[in-house]
């Protein structure tokens, strides 16, 4: 009633009604009509009243209704279905700049953004001397898991992550069926990875969280990392990943040179070696 009141017959295309009018907004008929409903489900579902509702029917409320994205999802929950995912509500420059200031302040820890893909779309300096992140790669987290070799010859756990990573891909995909891009990364994977066939064959399902990687450096030898996936909710359409020390690993001191001018100097040779 309250999202009905903000509505005004001119925003909604309808005459005013002048003085005839006792209260602001659209009234309930108003709102059904332009909706594609009855006057009488739509009473219904303004009332909360167990009938059958569809994406589609509610979709068509909120266009009414103007609501945003945030609202339509919350509609949604009210009528007891799944949201859709949430859309950026801001141009994609949004949080950019904000977004490389977060990573790079992250150093002396890896620290990337990635797309819905998986695409890289900014990673910190820190990322590239201990995970490989090169100009040269296919710049993918998902491609050049299983088709980098430098990457490969570093993680001492890879065949340990390699069906997580997969399930945690396939999450991913979930959330978007229809989405072609996701198909495209996976044709393109399948063809040159027997590995990633066979486990994208196994069907397995896995939400993002934490991961522990084991890597070897040929500077500063092994370093153990916890690798957290976040979402930004002005930006549901990136990803932060944000790599920390495991406590008690060495880790922490190990980066700290690395990103030094000392651990500079040799990093330079260390994505070749």
């Amino acid at each position: 009633m309250s999202r009905r009141a903000r509505v005004s017959p001119a925003e909604a295309g309808l005459p005013d009604g002048g003085a005839r009018r006792r209260t602001p907004g659209l009234r309930r008929e108003e709102v059904a009509v332009l909706a594609g409903v009855g006057a009488s489900w739509y009473q219904w579902l303004e009332q909360g009243r167990d009938i059958t509702v569809s994406p589609q029917v509610l979709d068509s409320v909120a266009r009414v209704l103007k609501l945003d994205g945030t609202e339509r999802r919350h509609l949604y929950v009210l009528a007891g279905l799944n949201p859709p995912l949430p859309d950026a509500a801001y141009p994609e420059d949004y949080l950019c700049d904000g977004l490389h200031r977060l990573i790079d302040g992250w150093m002396p820890y890896p620290a990337h953004i990635m797309d819905p893909y998986w695409n890289i779309v900014a990673y910190n300096e820190a990322a590239g001397l201990v995970l490989g992140f090169r100009p040269e790669t296919r710049q993918n987290c998902l491609i050049d898991f299983f088709t980098d070799p430098f990457y490969r010859s570093r993680a001492n756990n890879w065949r340990e992550n390699a069906e997580h990573v997969v399930a945690q891909y396939r999450a991913a995909c979930a959330e978007r069926p229809e989405d072609e891009g996701f198909a495209e990364i996976i044709a393109e994977l399948a063809t040159t990875s027997p590995e990633f066939a066979e486990l994208w064959a196994r069907n397995d399902v896995r939400p993002a969280g934490q991961l522990t990687k084991e890597y070897s450096h040929p500077l500063v030898g092994v370093l153990y990392l916890e690798a957290t996936q976040l979402r930004v909710p002005a930006r549901p359409d990136l990803a932060l990943v944000f790599h920390n020390p495991v406590p008690d690993s060495g880790t922490a001191a190990k980066l700290e040179w690395l990103t030094s001018p000392e651990g500079r100097r040799g990093g330079m040779y260390s994505v070749a070696g």
